[in-house]
């Protein structure tokens, strides 16, 4: 058959749908891509406002991933990297606490910052040393702990651990008790210390955007919700089908493919809420902590330190669970940054809940084989949720299906 013939269908236009219609279109087939939303990226969404740039959760590309430079165009992205440090809110006081290595205002200000010993930022450096050294592949094949318990074992003090890593790595994990796999926090801090923490110019929402841009007009199908897939047949929830010599599906699967478990991945959930503040930002792209377990703020930071010509607006994440409706919530969040931080927010911008932002893992693989992308004779499988829950999981588990089905059609036998 004719390559131009075979009818290939990608269901999720989400950034692993994304890479393997990219990867498909590359070795010369085309595809079809159906996503439920009206726009392409799933969780990775960015929202204009009266000229504001809200994310959909706070949510940063690590200029690190290995996927990167493969599949985005990173001096188009424009991407604002923020350096590499926080500014710490603990008991009154405030300290400025990063990588004294990768840029030196912070050397001072990190040895006198009363977040942990000088043991403890010893060990930072330690630590950072040991993961630039360490493969990936080493990584995660280490055996695994909680992030929590790895910490302890390294030596870190508790206060460190309690000051500066829970706040810090609940905002990435999101989840407080650092349960979290000591493979992604391996990962994760090896990425930081190996490059940056970056939000394109126009939001997180231009990755997708940029990679549905390299394909061709019409091979994305939105608003267009998948019911199921048997076999070669894909059924459209308005009851439309049609034909499909290979599926690669980037959602859960269980929920469209019979017979498989229905979805019983467990998420992560997270609130963001955007306000109007007078306050004119930290004059550097930084992230603010708030070291405090009585407080439902864990991080913020202020849009006009991130985007050229922006109205003073602060983004702050709340990620414990709480019983208060959204009114009380602002109400609260706004009493404790002024209380913890000095700072005023004002009006409230927007609120959004989002409660699938991260998926809850167990065992983490740094990414897929083609191979263990099959799920049947001609369905195969994408998707983060698939490794370890990271743009970077999810630009490589798409590139593997979509090089599974290749295989598949030029040998018929996987690799």
């Amino acid at each position: 058959m004719d390559n131009n013939q075979l009818q290939i269908t990608i269901i999720g236009a989400g950034v692993s749908g994304l890479t393997a219609a990219i990867t498909l279109q590359n070795a010369g087939y085309k595809v079809s891509v159906y996503d439920a939303n009206s726009f392409v990226g799933g969780r990775v969404k960015s929202d204009l406002q009266t000229g504001m740039i809200l994310d959909h959760g706070f949510q940063v590309l690590l200029d690190a991933y290995p996927a990167v430079n493969e599949f985005l165009d990173i001096e188009a992205l424009k991407l604002r990297k923020f350096v590499p440090g926080s500014m710490i809110y603990m008991n009154g006081k405030t300290y400025r606490l990063g990588d004294a290595f990768r840029n030196r205002s912070f050397l001072w200000s990190t040895i006198m910052a009363g977040v942990g010993s000088l043991k403890d930022k010893w060990l930072v450096f330690s630590l950072s040393r040991k993961l630039k050294q360490k493969s990936l592949q080493d990584i995660f094949s280490s055996p695994e702990t909680s992030t929590k318990t790895y910490l302890e074992n390294y030596g870190f003090s508790t206060k460190m651990i309690s000051s500066f890593f829970t706040p810090f790595y609940a905002g990435i994990f999101l989840e407080t008790e650092l349960a979290t796999s000591s493979r992604m926090f391996e990962f994760v801090f090896k990425m930081f210390t190996e490059g940056n923490a970056t939000i394109p110019e126009a939001g997180i929402q231009a990755i997708p955007e940029q990679l549905a841009s390299k394909l061709p007009l019409g091979s994305i199908h939105l608003n267009q919700t998948v019911s199921s897939v048997i076999g070669n047949e894909v059924t459209l929830e308005n009851g439309e089908k049609f034909h499909s010599d290979y599926t690669i599906i980037g959602t859960i699967a269980g929920n469209i493919v019979p017979n498989l478990p229905k979805e019983d991945l467990l998420w992560h959930q997270v609130t963001v809420l955007y306000f109007e503040t007078d306050h004119t930002g930290f004059d550097e792209a930084i992230i603010g902590l708030i070291s405090n377990e009585e407080v439902l703020i864990n991080n913020f930071h202020f849009l006009q330190d991130i985007f050229d010509h922006h109205r003073n607006v602060i983004s702050v994440t709340v990620i414990k669970k709480h019983p208060l409706n959204d009114l009380k919530l602002a109400e609260r969040v706004i009493k404790e940054l002024r209380e913890e931080t000095g700072i005023v927010a004002t009006e409230l911008v927007q609120l959004y809940h989002i409660k699938k932002a991260l998926p809850q893992l167990n065992s983490l693989n740094y990414c897929m084989t083609a191979s263990e992308t099959q799920l049947t004779e001609n369905i195969f499988l994408a998707g983060d949720h698939l490794s370890n829950a990271s743009l970077n999981a999810a630009m490589l588990n798409g590139k593997a299906a979509a090089q599974a089905v290749v295989s598949k059609i030029e040998s018929g036998v996987l690799f």
